[in-house]
């Protein structure tokens, strides 16, 4: 795949992901920065809270935002998902996605089973990496356990990916077989979270500003994918593709 039909792919998949939040909630993202590399798929919403959403969150009531979003995003992965692999012909194995309401923001991670393009488009030797991966460990102890493995890379100057495998205790275990599974998901998160947010570590090392961090888990593959959005140090130079919704 060349950079044109890279671009052409990006643009794309932000135009159907806003047609498609747009019909679903009602209102969509205003923006859709869509970017590819490799096996990685991510998608990054801007300006997107529905105008009952933003009663609710005046309310603090952010759970109930969060299972309101869940319960929608059941129907809209699979159509995701379908869209990208006749699109591409490419096979989609996970899908993450995490929201930051108070930034009105979202994101989508998408892993396919094959390769889109070269391996070489990411920077795996990106700044910092070292030290961004232990950080990322000890906030992974202090949360639950140091992860089985952790691999890390730069999509673009824009974001960076963290993949954890094998980070579940045996009490989390537990409660995903009770069925309190996504209890234990917003729990994790907002605990994770709290700890990249007051980490002043990581924006040092990279040597950039990071505008947005998610995170979420796959309990079935005891996986986890952190998902950093940064400033640039040259903000031409990017491999987003940007489509305004409204």
């Amino acid at each position: 795949m060349d950079d044109n039909a890279i671009l052409s792919l990006q643009k794309d998949i932000s135009g159907y992901v806003g047609k498609m939040f747009r019909e679903s909630f009602g209102k969509g993202p205003q923006s859709v920065y869509t970017s590819v590399g490799y096996t990685f798929i991510t998608i990054y919403l801007r300006n997107f809270l529905t105008p009952s959403e933003r009663v609710l969150l005046e309310q603090d009531q952010i759970m109930t935002i969060m299972q309101m979003r869940d319960k929608l995003m059941d129907t809209l992965i699979p159509e995701l998902r379908a869209f990208i692999e006749i699109t591409t012909s490419k096979k989609i194995q996970e899908v993450y996605y995490d929201w930051n309401l108070h930034n009105k923001s979202g994101m989508v991670t998408c892993i396919s089973s094959e390769p889109f393009t070269p391996k070489e488009v990411l920077v795996e030797e990106y700044i910092g990496k070292e030290k961004v991966d232990n950080e990322v460990i000890q906030i992974s102890k202090q949360a639950q356990k140091i992860p089985e493995e952790i691999y890390s890379c730069e999509i673009n100057e824009r974001t960076l990916v963290i993949i954890r495998n094998g980070i579940l205790v045996r009490i989390e275990k537990e409660l995903i077989r009770l069925g309190h599974g996504d209890l234990l998901k917003r729990v994790k998160r907002n605990l994770e979270k709290g700890y990249l947010h007051n980490n002043s570590q990581l924006e040092a090392t990279l040597n950039k500003q990071i505008i947005e961090m998610f995170v979420d888990w796959d309990f079935d593959l005891d996986k986890s994918v952190i998902l950093f959005v940064l400033n640039p140090t040259d903000p031409k130079k990017h491999s987003y593709r940007q489509v305004d919704i409204e």
